[in-house]
């Protein structure tokens, strides 16, 4: 079985069973992820919005068409990339998910990060960040460096909902997109 065909098995196994953990607060819509399954760099944020639920796919609302506005910039495209999150259904009110809507989702995060085997990841704000390092570390603090997943680069950055609501912080966000660019050129030399 190829990467696509490992991940739509995963994807139509969870979609297909509505006892799955993965669904919360009722939700009926998983958004399970979308982009190219064989690609170095994999995104990941903390859960879907109201647009990402509606349409299915992540990062599609204001904080999307951000991020798209900054990979652009870095020469980075989602048909490259590959886009998550760790909580894979809406959490009710768009709030921040919980550490069991996270435990519960992270089983599907893992096999999605092992079917696809990215050289590096790019936590996007200080939830999926503290989920994937297993420990709570303020995002001013870690973003833009290079930590040690596994046999994976972790580089966290700013939510770009957060640089939408704070402008100022999005050159730090682009920079950090910049650094990704960087270690995937050097791991490719």
């Amino acid at each position: 079985m190829n990467k696509l065909q490992a991940l739509n098995a995963l994807h139509q196994k969870e979609t297909e069973n509505k006892n799955s953990p993965l669904f919360v607060d009722g939700n009926t819509n998983i958004v399970f992820g979308e982009g190219n399954c064989y690609a170095q760099l994999m995104i990941i944020g903390e859960a879907p919005g109201k647009n990402e639920d509606i349409q299915k796919k992540p990062f599609v609302g204001r904080a999307g068409k951000l991020l798209d506005k900054a990979l652009a910039e870095c020469n980075l495209f989602r048909k490259d990339i590959y886009i998550t999150n760790i909580v894979k259904t809406r959490p009710s009110e768009n709030r921040t998910p919980t550490e069991e809507e996270m435990s519960r989702s992270w089983p599907f995060l893992e096999k999605q990060i092992n079917i696809i085997q990215p050289h590096v990841i790019c936590s996007v704000g200080a939830c999926a960040t503290n989920a994937l390092l297993k420990k709570k570390i303020p995002i001013t603090k870690i973003h833009g460096l290079a930590l040690p997943f596994n046999d994976i680069i972790i580089v966290p950055t700013f939510h770009p909902a957060y640089v939408l609501r704070d402008p100022r912080k999005y050159k730090d966000f682009l920079q950090d997109l910049q650094f990704v660019t960087q270690i995937i050129k050097n791991i490719n030399k």
